[in-house]
């Protein structure tokens, strides 16, 4: 290890486990060689010392599978590599399902693995028997194999990768605390340790369970807590083989692996318990927990059920011990939207060692081109919420947080823990109207309504839920009448001043500087032409603008805005969320039932499409947006938060005499699939650009001043596209699609399903995705098939919106 401190690095790590020392191996890779790694105490103290070492590659989305299979074949050759020994054997995997809902989740996600050519194989209990003969099989319907899947020894493996960073020049400091971050107001410049300070141009956070505080210290968001996991070593088990793969019984919480002549046996509860509300103790370091046998054994009388020779071993060790968690299972990646240049690479929920690799690999790439090298939203740090920090929200998120590894993976799941975080002011209002609400980025939003005498509560399922018949009355609703959306959680941003028309017609690729009173519907571009936003953009003065975008990416977008504006620049984004609840009326009635509520003329002539205007509704003066997500005419209210329950009323006790529907959001998705809108974060994203996406009408090449990413689009749209978004209906009316189903044309695979939902117009699936395209290929509406579960389905294919193409519906010209 290193003996002195310099004075200056060009990256900072803190942390030396497994995540930071796979950093530091991968920039050194990259030939950034002034790389300096410092640990509090020793490496892998914190958790990654007693990781079970399991290295598998399935996970529930493609990036993250990718992420997890570059780590498997990084692993294989490290030992080669490095010359240090890390325990790594590939000895495959078997998970199981013991209920029908569960062995459909495992055939969609075999499917899904041949989107990138993992093989994964479905099993019968026979073949299961043949590679696991020590598994009570009496209550399995079948599983899934996956022969390159192993296991390794973590403490190994974190070693050889600091072996590799050390021989190409990384500097690792032991039993070196960093006491904070140094940074200029707007980005990081190094860190403050026990023994000095370090300037450096990036600073990574890798310090699992402690680096919520770390990054609170300089307003960076990092939401994570530690939870007790817990794992017992099972010594003398009879018929037990080297050879055996690691097993998962997803269905009763536990896994099994191999240890050195024992049997491991960890689990993934329900109900976990956070761990460290008070803090961590300065001292900690290779720490275990006193735990509570208590709160394991139901877990552990389910494995001696599933592995009966486990009643005639041993218990050599009763293992609990810490491992952070985050509120929505997933990892935290990248650079922060608070500060430049500080990296985050934390979170791991319990499956860091099988993750390191790729998050090494990204994380280092990132840091190197100033941006993420593959779509990593879901892990993207920038998606977390200021609040999310908060310690009572953590503790009660985390409990749930651990369990969901190994729960189902239903199909519009909700959580249950931490909520009521964020109301809209109408919130008791719809939940007397039978609102059934889901949790989004901590607001309650109404999902779906049931019925008089019905319980708005879900039941879970991979076919028709039980809302699927009150959602598609809703759709109706909207199609043939009108209906009423509450979408309070729209992120809100106000941009003012005498240099806002230049910075955000820098910043969008449409043309803003338009009259007051104009709604203008844009992208916001990165400088490969990628898309970084999707949103509008509404003229409220000649100095002023209105910003609406998802309530996803409400911190991601308004940093992005306000890192675009120069300094000494004349203008300011605040961000108004909070100020205004929004309420949609959509739908061939809107126009009446509105009018009938107001003096101020709706009609096409004096309000028309893409227009924006303040009118009388009750007693207040509310902004009317006239634009739509789901293809019909209508309008967005936007209303000052005290005045929302108001005006509501106003509508709702109006809304009867035109067939009026409360509406929610599972409809606002069925809605706008059939439609093709397209959703930012799964149709379109920042590797998509509006080219590839069907959004060249939103772009204006020529407008004065160009804007970020046109040079990326000029060259593309003079060169061949690659792929194009396209809008799919599957041809039989059964079969639902989600997400990450393989499309074929002929016996090849040309692309996945990127977001999908029942359309109740159309009368089948439809789903929009991607397509690899040759030059001169055209898109025959019948070459395609999805694959659902392993079962291939003729789809129609439409580069056109399969729900009225010609937009008559929008422009109000269809009678009701």
């Amino acid at each position: 290890m290193a003996s002195t401190l310099p004075a200056r690095a060009r990256v900072v790590i803190v942390g030396g486990g497994v995540i930071g020392c796979s950093v530091a191996y991968h920039l050194t890779k990259l030939g950034w060689n002034d790389v300096v790694l410092l640990e509090r105490k020793q490496l892998t103290s914190g958790t990654t010392w007693h990781a079970a070492g399991l290295i598998g590659q399935l996970r529930q989305s493609i990036n993250m599978t990718q992420l997890a299979r570059y780590t498997g074949e990084l692993y294989r050759g490290l030992e080669a590599e490095t010359g240090q020994a890390t325990g790594y054997r590939q000895c495959g995997s078997v998970s199981l399902a013991t209920t029908a809902g569960r062995m459909e989740e495992l055939r969609r996600n075999a499917s899904m693995a041949k989107v990138f050519g993992l093989k994964v194989n479905v099993v019968g209990p026979e073949e299961i028997r043949s590679l696991y003969p020590l598994a009570n099989l009496e209550d399995v319907l079948g599983g899934i194999h996956i022969p390159s899947d192993g296991y390794a020894n973590a403490v190994d493996i974190t070693q050889a990768l600091a072996k590799g960073a050390r021989s190409r020049g990384a500097r690792i400091f032991q039993d070196l605390k960093v006491t904070s971050i140094l940074h200029d107001g707007g980005a990081a410049r190094g860190v403050e340790t026990d023994a000095g300070r370090i300037e450096a141009d990036y600073v990574v956070l890798c310090g699992g369970m402690w680096t919520r505080d770390l990054a609170a210290q300089v307003g960076v968001t990092v939401p994570l807590h530690a939870c007790e996991h817990y794992y017992v070593l099972f010594k003398d088990v009879p018929g037990l083989s080297p050879d055996l793969p690691v097993l998962r019984d997803y269905d009763h919480c536990s896994y099994f692996k191999y240890d050195a002549g024992k049997l491991l046996v960890g689990a993934f509860e329900p109900h976990a318990r956070p761990w460290g509300d008070q803090g961590i103790p300065e001292d900690f370091s290779f720490g275990e927990i006193a735990g509570d046998f208590a709160h394991f054994e139901p877990v552990l009388l389910d494995a001696m059920r599933r592995i009966p020779a486990l009643e005639k071993a041993g218990i050599q060790k009763f293992f609990c011990g810490p491992e952070s968690f985050t509120p929505d299972v997933r990892y935290h990646l990248g650079e922060s939207t608070e500060m430049a240049n500080c990296f985050v690479a934390a979170g791991l929920n319990s499956i860091g060692l099988q993750s390191a690799g790729g998050i090494g690999k990204v994380v280092s790439e990132w840091i190197r081109d100033g941006h993420p090298p593959v779509d990593l939203w879901e892990v993207d740090v920038r998606r977390n919420m200021p609040f999310q920090i908060n310690r009572k929200y953590l503790r009660a998120r985390v409990s749930e947080s651990l369990g969901l590894l190994y729960a189902t993976h239903w199909p519009f799941r909700q959580y249950e823990s931490a909520r009521g975080v964020r109301h809209s002011a109408i919130h008791e209002r719809l939940s007397q109207a039978g609102a059934c609400f889901g949790e989004a980025f901590g607001w309650e939003r109404a999902n779906w309504y049931a019925p008089a005498g019905v319980e708005p509560k879900y039941q879970y399922s991979y076919g028709r839920q039980n809302w699927f018949e009150s959602s598609a009355r809703e759709h109706r609703a909207v199609r043939a009448s009108v209906g009423l959306f509450d979408q309070s959680s729209f992120a809100k941003i106000r941009l003012e001043g005498a240099d806002a028309e230049r910075i955000l017609n820098r910043v969008c690729a449409n043309e803003v500087a338009v009259e007051p009173g104009k709604i203008v519907y844009t992208q916001w571009l990165n400088e490969r032409g990628g898309i970084e936003a999707d949103l509008t953009v509404t003229r409220l003065t000649d100095t002023a603008y209105l910003i609406v975008t998802g309530a996803e990416t409400e911190s991601k977008d308004f940093n992005w805005l306000r890192r675009h504006i120069e300094p000494g620049a004349h203008c300011v984004a605040t961000n108004v969320t909070s100020g205004m609840g929004v309420l949609s009326v959509m739908g061939p009635r809107a126009r009446e039932l509105l009018q009938s509520l107001t003096p101020d003329d709706l009609s096409d002539r004096a309000f028309p499409f893409a227009t924006s205007r303040t009118i009388e509704l009750g007693y207040a003066l509310v902004r009317a947006s006239r634009i739509t997500y789901v293809g019909e005419l209508g309008w967005e209210l936007y209303v000052p938060t005290e005045f929302m329950l108001g005006v509501y009323q106003e509508i709702a006790g109006a809304g009867a005499q035109f067939g009026m529907a409360h509406a929610g959001y599972h409809a606002l998705n069925s809605l706008r699939i059939e439609k093709a809108y397209r959703h930012w974060g799964h149709d379109i994203t920042d590797e998509d650009t509006p080219l590839e996406a069907g959004l060249g009408f939103a772009v204006k090449f020529d407008k004065p001043g160009g804007f970020i990413g046109r040079e990326a689009l000029l060259r593309q749209r003079q060169s061949q596209l690659r792929k194009r978004l396209v809008q799919f209906k599957l041809k039989s009316p059964d079969p639902l699609l989600y997400h990450n189903e393989p499309i074929w044309r002929g016996e090849s695979i040309v692309g996945f399903i990127r977001s999908a939902m029942y359309g109740h117009t159309l009368g089948a699936a439809v789903g929009l995705g991607y397509i690899a395209t040759a030059p001169g290929e055209t898109i025959g509406a019948d070459d395609y098939d999805i694959e659902v579960a392993g079962i291939r389905y003729p789809a129609t294919a439409s580069l056109r919106p399969l729900y009225d193409p010609t937009n008559e519906r929008i422009k109000g010209r269809i009678t009701p």
